[in-house]
């Protein structure tokens, strides 16, 4: 990837990115990319896993990894800015070269050295039903009682304000006649366990610019 002319300075395993996981609950989206790793579909390396909740599920399934993993609790801190301080230095001392979000409930602040570094995935097709308390099933209720024919997922980098950062993917999901709010979640997370790795390997390859705001995706190098 081209993060705004900032240089990757993680040391690199042969065609292995280097990731921290920052979660708050159950770890799902982890769970995926751990057995996608497993099976040789995603060329990352999971190097830490952060929590914001020490009863987290996630952190069961990094142990049963052998993935370290560190609790960071944003009450335990008297700013956010000091919690943001206490989870990069994590991060870093971990030598992560890509942040991925995978449902991490806690606003954090991202420093610039860590711009277009943080990815996150969102249940909707951003910029429709984002922001502040826009997550979960809080999203495809909205969705239904709107009316909408097509949602989807989201991957996008993050910033400082919550679902605005710039879109690297997005897949469309029909939204049925008969849909509850848990039969579209399911569709949903669907898509997002297809398309969030999918981006998570483009950066690693490189492929993916940050210009004037917006993603894109290069072509893929000529052998």
């Amino acid at each position: 990837m081209v993060p705004s002319r900032t240089p990757n300075p993680e040391p690199r395993t042969p065609g292995k990115l280097r990731l921290a996981v920052l979660l708050s609950g159950s770890g799902t989206t982890l769970q995926n990319f751990i057995d996608l790793i497993a099976a040789g579909r995603l060329p990352a390396e999971i190097v830490l896993v952060v929590s914001s909740r020490k009863d987290a599920y996630g952190l069961e399934r990094a142990r049963k990894a052998g993935i370290p993993a560190v609790v960071l609790r944003p009450k335990d801190f008297a700013a956010q800015q000091e919690f943001t301080a206490a989870v990069f230095a994590e991060v870093e001392k971990a030598r992560a070269g890509l942040v991925c979000f995978a449902g991490f409930m806690v606003k954090l602040g991202i420093p610039k050295r860590w711009a277009n570094r943080v990815m996150n995935v969102h249940p909707a097709l951003l910029p429709a039903f984002g922001g502040q308390g826009m997550y979960g099933h809080f999203v495809h209720e909205a969705v239904l009682a709107a009316g909408c024919k097509v949602t989807g997922a989201t991957v996008h980098l993050v910033d400082n304000e919550y679902d605005r950062g710039p879109i690297v993917l997005q897949k469309a999901v029909e939204v049925r006649a008969e849909d509850t709010a848990d039969t579209l979640a399911a569709r949903v997370q669907a898509a997002e366990r297809e398309l969030y790795p999918q981006a998570v390997s483009l950066y690693a390859a490189g492929r993916l610019s940050v210009r004037g705001g917006r993603v894109q995706v290069l072509p893929e190098a000529k052998a």
